[in-house]
């Protein structure tokens, strides 16, 4: 059936109308949520709620990369994917729907240019996608397999963690297959609901042997997954779907890296150190900027970038600094990554922290549409665990 109601989707957009859904008795909770939403009964206003729930704010130009394009994210991946093609031989892209552009159009043009060897559809088939691209990394070839949705990688899951990840100390480091790269749309939509809007980061982090990689913009992602490509261990790329055409950056033409497993501060501050990654970096900017105008609290934002392995030192040496820690992410808060990052900060740096670390995060139920914006991790429920840590 999830096959099917995929094939069903394909090609057309996301975007679900509110007509039609849940026909069937409401309870009083949910009609008097539907009453507060400004968004019940016309197209403008449902579009309106369905904006981004962020202010996207570009990166400096990257001038050390050379001369630049502007590009939103889906074609900063197209431009990786391109560079990759270019100077590759062994290189191929394949998943469901490539051969044509992909749902996002993040491999469009590719198979014209470099034909349909190199370029190629497969079937509806998760664990058959990165079960070739397994075999194929093996073999020599540079393998860059797309999972249409993150939502779907669920099927390749024993390919993933028992195959790809153990390859190399199965054999005693005999064979690998480090060369293989998997993409897939990340993260809510706005409207994705239940199958399109997850965010399975913390699935894998719990396996050794592969990489968790997830930019937030386009530079980082040009740059991020050409690293993930180059790097000798199999590596995870997911990509913020609400962000493939909402940022838009100067990114750099020509080919270039960011080193994997280095988190980055985006602003040095001194009284809260924030961690996200992915959207959830643009929401916390704002963050950042309303606890300095209204509370006049000085915050350090820090884009973890790496989700596997993850950057330790740069956090804990900032919670050293600030004393206090909020982390946000999109996911379920039980069992999420900001678990892992909390119970590591408390262990490495009690004696400074001033506060409680704070989780700021989706809540354990499978995502919702209509009421999307009641579960997102927002500005504001930031806003409010920030007071809380400086009330403490």
């Amino acid at each position: 059936m999830a096959a099917a109601a995929r094939f069903f989707i394909r090609g057309a957009p996301l975007k679900l109308p509110l007509s039609g859904v849940g026909t069937g008795a409401q309870s009083s909770f949910e009609a008097t949520l539907l009453k507060l939403s400004p968004s019940s009964n016309s197209r403008t206003k449902t579009q309106r709620r369905h904006a981004a729930h962020f202010t996207f704010q570009p990166d400096p130009v990257p001038t050390q990369y050379g001369p630049t394009q502007k590009m939103n994210l889906f074609q900063s991946v197209t431009s990786a994917l391109d560079n990759t093609l270019a100077s590759d031989p062994t290189a191929v892209i394949f998943g469901e729907d490539v051969a044509f552009g992909g749902v996002f159009r993040c491999t469009v043009g590719l198979r014209d240019k470099y034909g349909k060897d190199r370029v190629f559809n497969t079937p509806l088939c998760e664990q058959g996608i990165v079960g070739f691209g397994i075999g194929a990394a093996v073999a020599g070839a540079t393998a860059i397999a797309e999972i249409q949705f993150a939502d779907y990688i669920y099927p390749a899951f024993d390919q993933i963690v028992n195959e790809a990840a153990k390859y190399r100390y199965r054999s005693g480091n005999l064979f690998d297959c480090g060369n293989l790269t998997i993409r897939a749309p990340w993260g809510c939509v706005g409207h994705g609901s239940l199958y399109h809007s997850q965010s399975p980061e913390a699935f894998f982090a719990h396996c050794p042997g592969i990489k968790v990689v997830i930019p937030r913009s386009p530079v980082q992602a040009k740059g991020l997954l050409l690293a993930c490509i180059a790097d000798q261990n199999p590596c995870i790329f997911f990509e913020p779907k609400i962000l493939y055409r909402a940022a838009v950056e100067q990114v750099p033409v020509e080919p270039y890296t960011i080193p994997l497993s280095q988190a980055e501060i985006l602003q040095e501050g001194s009284d809260v150190t924030l961690v996200a990654w992915g959207t959830q970096i643009h929401v916390m900017r704002e963050v950042a900027n309303m606890a300095q105008e209204k509370l006049g609290v000085s915050c350090e934002l820090i884009d973890l970038q790496t989700i596997l392995p993850w950057d330790t030192e740069t956090v804990c040496k900032s919670v050293v600094k600030t004393g206090r820690l909020l982390i946000s992410h999109e996911a379920p808060i039980t069992g999420g990554f900001a678990a892992e990052i909390s119970s590591t900060v408390q262990e490495e740096c009690f004696l400074n922290l001033e506060a409680p670390i704070s989780r700021v995060c989706g809540y354990d139920t499978p995502f919702p549409h209509i009421f999307e914006p009641f579960y997102i991790p927002d500005k504001w429920k930031c806003f409010e665990a920030i007071k809380k840590m400086i009330n403490y």
